[in-house]
């Protein structure tokens, strides 16, 4: 695994060890708060179900992602643990990780996928990075990657150009 490779799949399993009791406490700040309005003014829809299924999620995926990861690396498996606890341990992992490419390609797949899951089940918007360099189609300095996606694109509205797909246009 690349240095970044491995940069990239702790920033992802950080994120997730950040994000994730947000996830557990959200519906009980639901229950607390009352219900929320739809932003459409209809009926309100609770978030709880919603929530409930990217915690399921989440847990099922980290709690895989581990013992794929200790299987392939030979170890021996480990008691099951909150999931905040699983992530810290493969993050221990990295640098063992980094030595087996395609087990370091997964794990970096899979918590960058989980980190998205998690921010979206949240409300976060999409992650985007601006990049230096300017649109080859409208020359605006408004460059965007959004990772989710893996994708380029020009932010400025009149343009929106996939500055590599050929078109001229999104």
């Amino acid at each position: 695994m690349s240095g970044a490779r491995a940069t990239g799949s702790a920033v992802w399993i950080g994120s997730l060890i950040r994000r994730f009791p947000d996830l557990v406490e959200e519906p009980a700040r639901g229950a607390r708060d009352g219900p929320v309005s739809a932003p459409d003014g209809g009926p309100a829809h609770p978030a709880g179900p919603r929530l409930a299924d990217a915690v399921r999620d989440l847990t099922d995926g980290v709690t895989e992602l581990e013992e794929a990861v200790r299987e392939r690396l030979g170890l021996r498996p480990v008691a099951p643990a909150p999931v905040p606890v699983r992530l810290r341990r493969v993050a221990g992992l990295l640098e063992r990780i980094a030595r087996d490419p395609l087990l370091a390609a997964h794990v970096e797949e899979e918590a960058r996928r989980m980190a998205a899951r998690c921010a979206r089940a949240l409300g976060d918007p999409e992650p985007s990075v601006r990049l230096p360099g300017r649109c080859p189609r409208c020359g605006a300095a408004s460059l965007r990657a959004f990772p989710e996606r893996n994708e380029v694109r020009c932010a400025d509205p009149a343009c929106g150009a996939l500055p590599d797909d050929g078109t001229g246009g999104p």
